[in-house]
């Protein structure tokens, strides 16, 4: 086993505040460890467009409180081609850099994993604020996400109270509801729509909303995942059903963005020296993982083949709380 002296860094797929903490954490472990550091930017599309650059200390300086990623980020149909990924492979040894660590979900660990078996050491981190990847409790973004998310329906509150109306509020996730399950216990809400529970009775809350009103309540909130979506049509069928103003906002990318919570700037701080450690030991192909209290490392091919639902008893508890 040869030993790495040259790594790389990416970011990849959508960006998730504290990934600027991540990065901070690869380079200056790696150089406090005698490594150098490359940065790679726009993920895998500026990799195939030779856009690297040289990292110190200094490179990282002040980022961990910023947002987004320094190293910009992007999605690139050209590296999932055998093609695509070959040419990856040869433009990272041309560039002297023999391990590679990925900040990003699935589909970026997917790219680690054909650039694995193309003799690239590679270590991937779990970043996107969804918390969509199943081996692991926790992805980076997801606490800055859900904080952002729940400030603003708080806020969101204030109005509909004012007005005695329905807010519908959409919030991100992709594919997967925990972003919305999440602000509705943090909320409260007189309902909740996400794609795990695919059989969701608008009827249902129709009748909560109503029941609810002759209770006395004068405001209501409804969270919808994005996975779901049509919020703005959901919101004129309310409209329609129960006689009360209904107003739809969809809060979009400032869940994103945003100055990065302690636990996600620690957290990834974490997991970023993590990675290079275990370079440093020779490992290729791992993916690192926050489970039951510890990080810790999964194959990337096992975590790629696991599969993640939304937690029953935190949905049970979102349902008996719904009555007025």
């Amino acid at each position: 086993m040869s030993e790495i002296k040259t790594i790389g860094v990416l970011t990849s797929g959508g960006d998730a505040p504290g990934m600027n903490a991540a990065i901070r954490a690869i380079v200056r472990t790696a150089i406090n460890s005698g490594m150098k550091v490359k940065g790679i930017q726009r993920g895998y599309a500026g990799l195939l467009e030779n856009e690297i650059i040289d990292m110190d200390t200094k490179s990282v300086s002040e980022i961990m409180r910023r947002g987004g990623t320094i190293l910009f980020t992007a999605r690139c149909k050209e590296f999932e081609t055998p093609e695509g990924q070959a040419k990856g492979a040869q433009i990272l040894r041309d560039n002297g850099i023999e391990g590679l660590i990925v900040i990003g979900g699935d589909g970026s660990f997917k790219g680690a994993q054909k650039l694995a078996g193309l003799g690239i050491n590679t270590i991937g981190i779990p970043g996107t604020i969804d918390l969509d990847i199943a081996c692991t409790d926790y992805t980076i973004g997801f606490d800055t996400a859900v904080n952002t998310a729940v400030a603003a329906i708080d806020k969101i509150k204030d109005t509909s109270m004012s007005h005695e109306r329905c807010s519908i509020v959409e919030v991100m996730g992709r594919n997967a509801g925990y972003i919305a399950l999440w602000c509705e216990i943090a909320n409260g809400a007189d309902g909740i729509l996400i794609p795990e529970k695919g059989d969701f009775n608008e009827q249902d809350l129709i009748d909560t909303i109503l029941s609810n009103r002759q209770k006395g309540k004068t405001h209501h909130i409804v969270i919808n995942a994005e996975g779901i979506g049509h919020s703005n049509r959901l919101a004129k069928r309310i409209e329609v059903a129960t006689g009360i103003e209904t107003r739809a906002t969809i809060l979009g990318h400032i869940q994103r963005g945003g100055v990065p919570t302690a636990k996600d700037r620690v957290y990834a701080s974490t997991m970023g020296a993590y990675a290079v450690d275990l370079l440093k030991q020779g490992a290729t192909n791992r993916v690192i993982a926050y489970k039951n209290g510890n990080f810790i490392d999964f194959d990337i091919d096992e975590a790629l083949s696991m599969t993640k639902g939304i937690d029953e008893y935190q949905f049970l508890i979102s349902r008996l709380m719904v009555m007025y």
